[in-house]
């Protein structure tokens, strides 16, 4: 861990200026400067203790908060990859897992994490100590909750670390109350059983969103509870043992399983505060803007984006999303993550909703028209500069990044109640229904039958939670939870070679396809895809059926696009843009500590194989 400046941290203990949506409104809090104020004389205030929470959330902000995970250390899964050619020391290693002890992504953001961990503990120390917080005092309440958002907010910063490195230092009071800083690596493991308590206390501190008036970008009871749902169930999956390197599942993982099942029952019970919201698209249209269309607060978390800057806004809609060329009247943006090619064969070919939210099989052209991708070239598409009001060259659009989901809270109720039962209940099978009767919106008959038996039962919650979560950081981490990374790498990688040979599944999808641009209408997205102009109708027709297989265009001012010819060996398993090319087992699960972090602290041991 990095060492802090214990008496740099002692005063600056909380953050200026910090934005809050109030009302599903983006604003700046304006609140006075504490930098002059002492810690003790802070914790006696609600006010200033509001404003030392806040810049804990700050921590979750900027380039280097948790879209660092979302779009750089989340990739690659069988959903999204980077785009680019490998180097060891950039995002394209990190994605590729081929990343070394240089790698620059994996620098700023562990350090974040640390930076909102130190601040969280001064929080959570100050509360504990301060006269507000003691029985009787009428700031009680309003102090509970803030210890409950200081637990939380320090759970979710940990938590980001286990996922990503396996076993870190683990550090429990601020460092100003420590006496050695460098001290070795805590077993992920402890970590999270510790996180586990601390939220479940946390739990009885804050109010559900509704009680508390507060929007998702704060943490309330509902998120919390989701939050050790998550935990447990990672805990109760497969994690890297740093002594043995290899993935190992604890014998009581039952147990871990049990808190998740509870927590998300206990969720479900409410949905007066939390639930389904019935349109998937608005979910992520709703992180776009001030305008706001999630009645149900499906969003039960998420992380604010303002103030245009590195610092505390998020590069979302620019950095990946949609391609859309920089001449158009939206100003440029998207391209930076890669749909995997047989993702998009994954999702029904007419029923389900989610694959054109999910995925951007078009891109903008110069003249603001769309124009369908190749295949080699989707990208994802839950963010879009299209669907924000962001014009020109800015880089920042203001975009927030969803931490929890209420479908995430059915899913892992069902996932949960088939572990700990051997089969699924009726319960567990209505969880998983729920979500897939929202994907198939008005093609219901099309959705799949919700198997019975256990490992029937398991495999469709593994599809499910593919089709569900793309692009949402979540999909690796439930490989590796699952084991399964190796698997699916190995998997995926037969597919695309099927489909790049029109073999299989796949024996009917084109080699080639023929476009012209066709008006982008920024319209509900399966109408959207519809719409685009492919040679021999409707595209839900066209990429299902072998076509004139020819790589000159039919006359008329066609244009023919690469289909299954734009997928080569390079794509599958080349050195340089291949998909997870140099994956090993037992070691990439978790990522090398960057060679400052081992200078700075001489007890960490580096992960094995790096």
């Amino acid at each position: 861990m990095t060492r802090y400046n214990k008496k740099k941290m002692a005063g600056l203990f909380a953050i200026m200026v910090a934005l809050v949506s109030v009302s599903s409104c983006k604003k700046y809090l304006d609140i006075e400067n504490p930098s002059t104020v002492s810690q003790e004389a802070a914790f006696n205030s609600t006010s200033y203790t509001n404003s030392a929470i806040i810049g804990v959330y700050n921590q979750m902000c900027g380039d280097n908060g948790a879209t660092k995970e979302g779009t750089i250390w989340a990739l690659s899964a069988d959903d999204f990859k980077t785009s680019g050619s490998y180097s060891a020391q950039d995002r394209r290693g990190v994605s590729m897992y081929g990343a070394n002890k240089e790698n620059g992504e994996l620098l700023n953001g562990f350090n974040q994490l640390y930076a909102g961990i130190e601040r969280a503990n001064i929080c959570i120390h100050g509360i504990r100590k301060s006269p507000l917080f003691a029985e009787g005092s009428s700031s009680k309440q309003l102090m509970d909750q803030y210890l409950g958002e200081a637990l939380g907010l320090r759970a979710w910063f940990y938590f980001t670390l286990v996922k990503n490195w396996g076993s870190v230092v683990a550090q429990w009071e601020p460092s100003s109350e420590q006496t050695m800083l460098d001290v070795p690596v805590t077993p992920g493991t402890e970590i999270l059983e510790h996180l586990l308590d601390d939220l479940k206390e946390a739990a009885t501190l804050v109010p559900w969103i509704k009680e508390a008036g507060y929007p998702n970008t704060r943490l309330t009871r509902g998120a919390i509870k989701g939050l050790r749902a998550r935990i447990a169930m990672f805990r109760g999956g497969y994690m890297m043992d740093k002594e043995s390197h290899t993935m190992v599942r604890s014998s009581n993982y039952k147990d871990y399983l049990k808190i998740a099942y509870d927590e998300c029952k206990e969720i479900m019970a409410r949905r007066d505060q939390h639930d389904l919201n019935p349109v998937y698209e608005n979910i992520f249209k709703s992180l776009h803007s001030a305008t706001r269309n999630d009645p149900t607060n499906e969003l039960m978390f998420e992380v604010g984006a303002y103030g245009a800057g590195a610092r505390t806004d998020t590069k979302l809609g620019y950095y990946n999303g949609i391609r859309i060329n920089s001449s158009s009247r939206f100003g440029g943006g998207g391209g930076g993550q890669m749909c995997i090619a047989t993702y998009f064969y994954e999702f029904d070919q007419l029923g389900d909703v989610r694959r054109d939210v999910t995925i951007g099989s078009y891109e903008i052209n110069d003249s603001s028209k769309k124009v369908l991708n190749t295949l080699n070239n989707m990208t994802d598409a839950k963010f879009r500069r299209s669907w924000t009001n962001m014009v020109g060259t800015t880089q920042t659009l203001a975009v927030n990044w969803p931490v929890l989901r209420f479908a995430d809270v059915l899913l892992m109720f069902a996932e949960a109640d088939n572990e700990l039962n051997g089969a699924p209940s009726a319960e567990a099978q209505n969880a998983l229904l729920q979500v897939r009767t929202r994907a198939f919106r008005g093609n219901e008959g099309r959705i799949p039958a919700i198997p019975t038996d256990y490992t029937g039962f398991f495999d469709a919650i593994v599809k499910e939670r593919l089709l569900e979560f793309g692009g949402e950081a979540i999909r690796k981490y439930d490989l590796i939870r699952w084991n399964l990374m190796d698997a699916k790498f190995r998997e995926t990688r037969v597919k695309l070679r099927q489909l790049m040979n029109g073999e299989g599944p796949y024996a009917n999808v084109p080699k080639y396809v023929y476009v012209k641009p066709a008006v982008y209408n920024v319209i509900e997205s399966q109408q959207e895809f519809t719409t685009l102009d492919t040679y021999g109708g409707n595209p839900n027709a066209v990429l299902f059926q072998p076509g004139l297989g020819t790589s000159a265009p039919p006359p008329g001012g066609w244009t023919t696009k690469n289909w299954r010819a734009s997928i080569n060996e390079e794509y599958i398993t080349g050195k340089s843009s291949g998909f997870a090319t140099y994956f090993e087992p037992n070691k990439s699960e978790v990522f090398p500590f960057h060679q400052t972090i081992l200078l700075q602290n001489t007890n960490i041991v580096q992960n094995f194989g790096y």
